[in-house]
């Protein structure tokens, strides 16, 4: 499900910290060479040459690609080079720094991720920030959007595929209530949201279809105004069908009038090593191009290069 393309043979990480260190001596960097490593290196890998390149120059390699980088190709190259957890908790920081009503990053980082990444990246936000996620989620939203949020990014889910159906008709029908008096923000719905399993949830919101007629997400567009209801739809679908979310975050991102960078570069460097491969066949399908033809349309230069090296473009 990953599109990331490491080579047969990997050269070690010392000799990939020292053709890193040549990328950025002399007039002008080498971002040819960064992509070429950097690019085609799976995250243990990554960690491993980070590693190697403190221990061996004494400087960090974060801070170098900061300086020597710049724009949208320094975004995503440091994104990529993070850790995991390491990514989510800076994503995370900056939703919560940066709070508007319309900003998913939280519910999607919090709905999309394993139960096991979701709190690797909560622990790594301790040592970050020196707080934790969920006092800054609380600190920076309000009403019905903390309500929500708070106890999603606490969540800690059971993953196994076992199912209650009685549970399931039941909560399927208390959904159906509570949407259908317009209880959006009703304590019931989120904890459903928050606490059950994906696959109790996805058992629960097929039930509601079959009994009720309407897709869940159907009946919260009530309002497509609804800034609440959306995050509300954008947590059921990360939850149920990431492919589906992260289509639709592509698309919206490359086909506006200009290019929202920050969404692209933000899916792409998260689910690269994850399911992008079922992302980029949900878009084929949904938009009859192909991903990696949207990123050469609207992209370019070595931000386009890297972005292209992570999608698995044959050529990059």
């Amino acid at each position: 499900m990953s599109t990331l393309a490491v080579p047969a043979q990997v050269p070690s990480p010392a000799e990939d910290s020292e053709q890193l260190k040549k990328a950025f001596k002399g007039w002008g960097t080498n971002e040819d060479l960064i992509i070429s490593i950097l690019g085609h290196r799976n995250a243990a890998q990554r960690k491993a040459i980070r590693k190697t390149y403190a221990e061996t120059y004494g400087e960090d390699l974060l801070k170098e690609l900061d300086k020597e980088l710049t724009r949208d190709f320094e975004r995503i190259v440091m994104l990529w080079t993070l850790d995991p957890a390491e990514r989510d908790a800076f994503l995370a920081n900056e939703a919560t720094k940066k709070w508007t009503s319309s900003n998913q990053v939280l519910a999607e980082i919090a709905c999309s991720r394993s139960s096991h990444g979701l709190l690797l990246a909560r622990q790594e936000y301790h040592s970050r920030y020196k707080k934790s996620l969920e006092e800054d989620v609380a600190h920076h939203t309000t009403g019905d959007f903390r309500k929500l949020l708070v106890p999603l990014v606490s969540s800690y889910r059971y993953e196994g595929d076992e199912v209650n159906m009685t549970l399931a008709k039941s909560e399927a029908k208390l959904l159906h209530e509570k949407i259908s008096d317009k209880e959006y923000n009703h304590e019931e719905i989120i904890r459903i949201l928050a606490t059950r399993s994906k696959a109790q949830i996805n058992a629960t919101l097929n039930h509601y279809k079959n009994e009720f007629g309407n897709d869940i997400n159907k009946d919260l567009k009530a309002d497509p105004k609804d800034e609440y209801l959306a995050i509300l739809r954008s947590t059921i679908k990360c939850l149920i069908r990431p492919e589906k979310y992260f289509e639709k975050s592509l698309r919206l991102a490359i086909n506006r009038l200009g290019t929202d960078e920050g969404a692209l570069t933000r899916v792409v460097a998260t689910r690269a090593e994850v399911d992008l491969k079922i992302i980029k066949e949900e878009y084929h399908k949904r938009n009859s191009v192909t991903l990696d033809q949207a990123i050469k349309k609207d992209t370019r230069g070595d931000y386009e290069s890297m972005l292209l090296a992570l999608v698995g473009h044959e050529n990059a």
